[in-house]
């Protein structure tokens, strides 16, 4: 499973929280990556693939060993369709494209980039040895080795192989690509997943198969020995696999009737059991619960998760630093959330797709009908200027217009209200606000309408105010906006605009707002200043 369509954040990663919506709204697909997340990729709409981050080991592959807090863009990789990308622990960077085409890059201390050479890849290459006129489909790397499945059902591994990960059936680092054969020989395999030290394939039938490291039960073989090559996993046995997955060592799979199994290391409860206990062959968990439709995990974490038919999402294993024993139901919508808000570090298990389809929310579809004469059913005049609002959203969004359309108010019959109170870019923030939740106004016009929101009982529209006043506040309008404050009965701003003219004295007492003050304004500012000591004698 390289790819999965669902409504995802990607600012839930922190790294993503640099862009603009304007650059966040192009991201077609995205990796976070890296050993404190701290790396990222990504491919925009018109396919052109994109870097940010730390840049270890040039995992970025931009040609350099500089890091960059701006995207990145890698123009080799430019136009080509990226299908699957998978990281290890170096980082190295795998990319397959639609064309069938590998590219590695990144860390290269074991061969794991497939060139023979254990020469760091500053840039991506194109993987060919042993793969020309192959097609790659799918890509998976563990810590330092590395795993390529073709269109013709065949593996590939290269790289890390003190333990066996590669199936050669030695010991010794494999620097290009090699098909791992043995019982793989007349298999087609569908799906590759690795662990950290450990390989698992999946089989068209169903079957599943492990080699690698076994030390904590990861391959589920009822036992902790290493495996040189694949060795199914005969406790499986007459289940049909859909997908698997595997943590840094632990493993989980799914059956084709939604039944999941997990065994290998279980230190952090990734195995979802209950205890704490390393298991060395498949255990059901999550009886007795829905069917489950998806299962998470990725190399770099001891973070499980899975998602339900009804679309439930539950979490086990380390979270946040905890030990989380039992399967814990969230309420995200995709399991992707799990890692970005909860795994250690907080990486994606899988290279993500976003749908940017023409789908609006509901939050968005109001925002755009905000003054579009086309589909309202009332105007406000106000300064002789029309705004063009839907009753039903200002009931829905106001009680002050609830009871105005409720009651018999003459307003309810007529196609156009006059307000005469507010002024025009007041009162259409404010009619603006029921529809986005949002304010963008001068701190001088926030002051009437925080005189609005007062009006009309708005709190949280007052507390918007206050904030975008405190935060304009100049020497030229503090007299102003504390005069308003006063007016307006909001405590907490008059407080905070008095503070600012005492610290501000000398100056604030030269400006024109100063000398229009109201007398008795002017003689209870004295009094509050002189008690604050402002005139030291």
């Amino acid at each position: 499973l390289s790819t999965h369509s669902i409504m995802v954040d990607v600012t839930k990663w922190p790294i993503f929280s640099l862009m603009g919506p304007q650059e966040l709204s192009v991201i077609k697909k995205a990796c976070v990556f890296g050993t404190s997340a701290n790396e990222a990729i990504y491919i925009t709409n018109d396919d052109e693939v994109y870097v940010l981050g730390l840049n270890c080991s040039n995992c970025l592959g931009t040609g350099d060993s500089q890091s960059t807090i701006v995207p990145k863009k890698l123009d080799f990789l430019s136009g080509r369709k990226v299908v699957s990308l998978s990281y290890g622990s170096g980082p190295h960077i795998l990319l397959a494209t639609e064309d069938g085409e590998l590219f590695a890059w990144g860390h290269n201390g074991y061969s794991q980039l497939g060139n023979g050479t254990t020469n760091q890849g500053v840039a991506p290459v194109l993987v060919s040895v042993n793969l020309l006129n192959k097609k790659v489909t799918e890509v998976a790397c563990g810590s330092h080795h590395s795993m390529a499945l073709t269109d013709s059902g065949e593996v590939y591994a290269w790289g890390y192989n003190n333990c066996g990960q590669v199936g050669s059936g030695s010991t010794a680092n494999q620097p290009t690509p090699r098909r791992v054969s043995s019982c793989l020989q007349n298999k087609v395999a569908v799906s590759i997943v690795c662990g950290q030290t450990s390989s698992l394939a999946v089989v068209d039938n169903g079957e599943v198969y492990g080699w690698g490291y076994n030390g904590n039960g990861q391959l589920g073989l009822g036992n902790n020995g290493n495996q040189l090559t694949p060795c199914r996993l005969a406790a499986l046995q007459g289940l049909c696999v859909q997908q698997i997955v595997s943590g840094y060592a632990h493993s989980l799979a799914l059956t084709d009737e939604g039944l999941l199994y997990a065994w290998g290391a279980n230190t952090y409860g990734q195995l979802g059991t209950g205890h704490k206990s390393n298991q060395l062959s498949p255990v059901q968990i999550m009886t007795e619960k829905e069917r489950i439709v998806e299962i998470a995990a990725c190399h770099a974490t001891h973070t499980s998760a899975a998602k339900t038919q009804s679309g439930q999402v539950y979490m086990w294993g380390q979270c946040r630093g905890q030990s989380v024993v039992l399967p814990h139901l969230t309420h995200f919508t995709c399991t992707d959330d799990v890692f970005g808000c909860f795994a250690t570090p907080s990486v994606m298990w899988r290279l993500l797709s976003m749908e940017h389809d023409d789908f609006l929310t509901v939050a968005q579809s109001l925002k755009k009908e905000f003054d579009n004469p086309e589909t309202a059913d009332l105007k406000f005049c106000v300064d002789g200027k029309y705004i063009y609002v839907h009753k039903a959203v200002l009931k829905i969004r106001c009680e002050h217009f609830r009871s105005m359309f409720q009651s018999h108010w003459n307003e309810d019959m007529k196609e156009v209200i006059e307000i005469n109170q507010f002024s025009y870019p007041v009162y259409r923030s404010f009619l603006e606000f029921l529809y986005t939740d949002d304010v963008e106004l001068p701190p001088e016009d926030a002051i009437g309408l925080l005189d609005l929101a007062t009006s009309y009982c708005e709190n949280r529209l007052k507390r918007l105010c206050q904030h975008i006043i405190k935060r304009g506040i100049t020497v030229e309008n503090a007299f102003s906006l504390l005069s308003a404050a006063v007016r307006y009965d909001a405590e907490d701003l008059e407080e905070f605009c008095f503070k600012f003219c005492v610290n501000h004295l000398t100056e604030v007492t030269q400006t024109a707002a100063f000398w229009q003050i109201d007398g008795n304004l002017l003689k209870e500012f004295i009094c509050r200043a002189s008690r604050c000591g402002a005139f030291k004698n």
